[in-house]
């Protein structure tokens, strides 16, 4: 899967995936930007809280559970210290209808510990890449000089 995010000047880019849906980011106007969009943070429980409601619902269509309603709420909480990260984030499922608290909580753990994808990729590698006008540089090596 690859997405590509464009940058629109100031602290905004605009991102776009498979799906073909582009999706405005900036920063909040407390941090500098103009609050224009979702800021990168927010989107990680975004897709955390969609990739779990899918996969509970269809988990719990498989058990024979009929819920009405499904809320999830995603509180994520920040360290103190710079990146200020996320360390531990609080999913919240509100569900209404005919559905059994063991089935719903089989769903959840089952989501959240071996089928979410976003849920796992939380724990992902970062492999960076840099490519300077078309030409991809490799990582300065400890003693070689900054450039300007």
């Amino acid at each position: 899967m690859s997405v590509r995010a464009q940058w629109q000047g100031k602290l905004q880019f605009q991102a776009e995936g498979p799906s073909g849906y582009p999706v405005l980011m900036d920063s909040s106007v407390a941090l500098g930007g103009e609050g224009a969009g979702n800021s990168p943070l927010e989107l990680i429980l975004v897709g955390l809280v969609g990739c779990m409601g899918i996969g509970v619902t269809k988990l719990l269509e498989k058990m024979r559970q009929s819920p009405e309603g499904i809320e999830i709420v995603a509180d994520g909480i920040r360290d103190e210290a710079v990146p200020h990260a996320i360390s531990e984030i609080h999913l919240t499922f509100h569900v209404s209808g005919g559905v059994a608290s063991s089935r719903i909580w089989q769903a959840v753990k089952l989501e959240s510990e071996q089928y979410c994808p976003v849920a796992a990729s939380l724990r992902a590698t970062i492999v960076p890449h840099v490519f300077i006008n078309g030409s991809e540089v490799p990582e300065p090596q400890g003693s070689e000089e900054q450039e300007a």
